[in-house]
């Protein structure tokens, strides 16, 4: 049974979506959503939360929020960054630089640990719980056949060693913990559009679509399958 949720990054395209699905899927859990900016319309059992992510204190408070009442089944956390208006992925070597690297890392690898630092805590020990965060498959090494996106790939695999190493740690004390990256195909969405160009609209997903299937997924895990990376189609991506 699922009765307390956590979404943090829920103002994004996945993010919102999954908000949505988990609404409708478990009408009588609470929902947790953390976001910058509030959304305009929630269900009743949704409450909202404005979340600092550059603030390790205000992540820790939102922790304690989520679980003040009961400790929580099912944690997502679906931030990230690709590219801004001062940042596309490199294509080569020339195009690397510190300050890119810093912005990349930030968001896509740091804050999900410190994500993780508060609120793995807080999953629930008598019952199965799933602590998951939206990775991507240019985060494994074994897959990389086209080079490029350094600083990405490097976050995205960086943050699937922050992923087995807390299954690791996580595990030696609350065993019904399910710890899970997730990769949700390309998705429909501002992150992805200045790359959508060479993508089959068969390979290109909407929001919905991709958070579906990334909850069937997450429903048919099981404590084996903690510490590891599945694409939205069931599939274990390789590290």
């Amino acid at each position: 049974m699922v009765n307390n949720i956590a979404i943090i990054g829920s103002s994004g395209a996945i993010g919102s979506a999954f908000t949505q699905q988990l609404a409708r899927l478990h009408p009588d859990a609470t929902i947790h959503a953390f976001s910058r900016n509030e959304p305009e319309e929630l269900a009743d059992h949704i409450i909202h939360y404005t979340i600092d992510y550059n603030s390790e204190a205000c992540i820790e408070e939102s922790a304690s929020l989520a679980s003040k009442e009961s400790p929580l089944d099912m944690v997502i956390v679906a931030t990230g960054i690709l590219h801004n208006v001062e940042l596309m992925p490199e294509k080569s070597l020339r195009d690397l630089s510190a300050e890119k690297f810093k912005i990349v890392f930030e968001a896509n690898t740091i804050l999900p640990a410190l994500i993780a630092k508060h609120f793995l805590s807080k999953l629930n020990r008598d019952n199965r719980s799933i602590f998951a965060v939206l990775s991507a498959r240019v985060g494994s090494i074994s897959d990389n056949r086209l080079g490029g996106w350094y600083s990405y790939r490097a976050s995205k695999a960086a943050l699937n060693m922050i992923i087995k190493n807390s299954a690791i740690e996580i595990g030696r004390r609350n065993r019904q913990a399910i710890i899970v990256g997730l990769h949700p195909g390309t998705v429909d969405s501002n992150l992805s559009k200045p790359f959508q160009g060479n993508v089959p609209d068969e390979n290109l997903f909407t929001p919905d679509f991709s958070a579906k299937k990334l909850l069937e997924v997450l429903e048919n895990l099981t404590t084996e399958s903690s510490g590891k990376c599945f694409a939205w189609d069931g599939k274990e991506v390789k590290p």
